[in-house]
């Protein structure tokens, strides 16, 4: 098994666990379904089984949905650049497994013997559940999301060996400038990390993308620039010098904008400019 995808799936999986938002709509999704009893569930069951019917259904239903989106969120990241777009083929996927397991809970709470047609008619009407989970899931929770996908080293990352700090690739435009408006696809100038986006500055505007940083360097094509910090890169030639202020580091750009400079890219820093 790949373990870097086991660790990845892992890591955003506690986010839901984690997330009081994820429980409070779980919650107040089983708590409407067991007041309102739809599927003809108001008439044949108590008060008390409705409740225990619908959570243990939805518990079984939105573990599957949450293990296939992230799945796919993961598995689907060089194929699909939106989140959205990732957790909902997860998500619609999900239908299938879990039409079987609503046929399960149907046979626990009512002595229903699962068919395999009536199983796969759950699954396809399963499909609107799975697209409502997914819509909930990324209103309320896409930025945890984003942050754990980042991984718990992207705060610490090991100081890069001189010659790793500057940054060169080989198409003639930078990728990432296809990600922005085209009022703003101009010469690419700097990456900032801006909450959990990455805020793009070009010759021609700026623009916040959801794309983490790490992601993003990989995209910047053949123009030539160096990494200053986690959260900085800059292109060589809008580098206009170096400053010092007490004791730190800092590349000052052709538009004025002063960046810091973190220790373990310091010293390939002051070689290439100082």
């Amino acid at each position: 098994m790949d373990h870097t995808f086991l660790q990845s799936t892992l890591r955003e999986l506690q986010v839901f666990r984690r997330s009081p938002r994820f429980w409070a709509t779980f919650a107040t999704v089983v708590l409407i379904f067991a007041v309102t009893g739809p599927y003809g569930t108001l008439t044949r069951l108590m008060p008390g089984e409705r409740l225990g019917y619908w959570l243990v259904l939805h518990a079984v239903a939105w573990s599957i949905a949450i293990v296939f989106s992230v799945a796919a969120e993961i598995l689907l990241r060089h194929a699909l650049p939106n989140m959205f777009a990732r957790m909902m083929t997860g998500s619609i996927v999900a239908a299938l497994p879990m039409g079987f397991g609503i046929a399960l809970v149907d046979l626990i709470f009512f002595g229903t013997i699962p068919t395999l047609t009536g199983s796969l008619l759950q699954s396809l009407s399963s499909v609107p559940l799975c697209i409502l989970f997914c819509i909930l899931t990324y209103l309320t929770m896409h930025r945890q999301i984003a942050t754990a996908a980042e991984g718990p080293g992207s705060a610490n990352m090991a100081p890069p060996t001189p010659g790793m700090a500057e940054i060169s690739a080989a198409p003639r435009q930078a990728p990432i400038l296809s990600r922005l408006k085209p009022e703003n696809r101009g010469k690419l100038m700097r990456l900032t990390v801006r909450d959990h986006y990455t805020e793009v500055v070009t010759s021609r505007g700026r623009e916040l993308i959801l794309l983490r940083f790490g992601d993003a360097l990989t995209e910047i094509g053949n123009t030539e620039g160096i990494r200053l910090h986690r959260s900085h890169w800059v292109a060589a030639d809008h580098v206009a010098g170096l400053k010092r202020d007490n004791g730190k580091l800092f590349v000052i750009a052709r538009d004025g904008a002063q960046m810091p400079v973190s220790r373990s890219y310091a010293e390939a820093v002051r070689r290439r400019f100082g």
